[in-house]
């Protein structure tokens, strides 16, 4: 394992990605999926495993710690989604989630789900659908307009700068979070805080949701245990101090950074939110 040291006097810039690309919508329905994935995949992005047994609980009263289930559909969880490539009709590789925004149209997830280290360019045509299930989501398709990750990130992945802001179109004449709302992101948090993470499984067509909580890997990463979190998973938001008045909770993590987020489906790491990523938030709104 490389060393976990940051680079914070190097400049930051910023990649930034008009796409082009026309949001298609689902045609067919959800028994007739068959997955393909279609780009090259890291850390737990889209790699398909075995589905996790599905729960239902009630919101209020999740599985134990540690263990995934399905979560119910609520206002909380509506602002989790699945990440595309140009439309649904291919298999969703990457979860990512509303974040609050001057301009009311961000999104954040891991960098390597919006960032082709192979190709050395960022995605172009990224389609984001929030509560996705069964082929369906209530909003359908918001198409990303904008790419914005830590040049670090795309010259040597660096694990520690594992993140992205994803600025999307309007539909229907709205900015998504006026019609979803959206969670807070939260800088050096510390290490140890109760969290749910909601990620979507590429083999899966709901998401999972899990508590738990979190615990210092490095001066630059958090791990946690929770269970069936494979491929699909990365960018999932690690949400602690949620409001149930508000409906409002606190990114303080993305599923990603140390082995892109890990190699074990049960076990997973986050970058720590730092001011590397408060100077990336900040200039994602700016270039909004």
């Amino acid at each position: 394992m490389r060393a976990l040291a940051r680079k914070s006097v190097l400049p930051l810039t910023f990649i930034v990605l008009v796409a082009a690309a026309v949001v298609g919508y689902a045609t067919e329905e959800a028994d007739t999926h068959t997955p393909t994935v279609g780009r090259s995949s890291f850390g737990k992005s889209g790699e398909p495993g075995e589905d996790p047994r599905d729960q239902d609980p009630a919101a209020t009263a999740p599985a134990d710690d540690g263990n995934a289930y399905t979560p119910r559909r609520t206002e909380q969880n509506a602002r989790v989604g699945a990440v595309f490539e140009k439309n649904d009709h291919g298999a969703h590789f990457c979860t990512a989630s509303v974040v609050q925004s001057p301009g009311r149209n961000m999104l954040i997830t891991a960098a390597h789900c919006a960032y082709d280290a192979d190709a050395g360019t960022t995605v172009n045509d990224l389609v984001f659908a929030p509560d996705y299930r069964d082929g369906d989501g209530p909003t359908g398709l918001w198409k990303v307009k904008k790419v914005v990750v830590d040049d670090r990130w795309a010259k040597s992945q660096d694990e520690d700068l594992d993140v992205a802001f994803l600025i999307l179109d309007k539909k229907n004449g709205k900015q998504i979070q006026d019609v979803l709302g959206g969670n807070t992101l939260g800088i050096d948090r510390g290490y140890d805080n109760e969290v749910k993470i909601t990620g979507y499984p590429t083999s899966r067509e709901t998401p999972i949701s899990c508590q738990n909580r979190t615990t210092k890997f490095s001066d630059t990463q958090m791990r946690i245990q929770c269970t069936d979190f494979e491929g699909g998973t990365s960018g999932s938001p690690w949400l602690a101090d949620y409001d149930p008045t508000s409906h409002t909770g606190t990114v303080i993590g993305v599923l990603g950074g140390h082995e892109g987020g890990g190699d074990e489906d049960d076990v997973s790491y986050a970058a720590y939110f730092d001011d590397d990523v408060a100077d990336l938030y900040k200039q994602a709104q700016d270039v909004d």
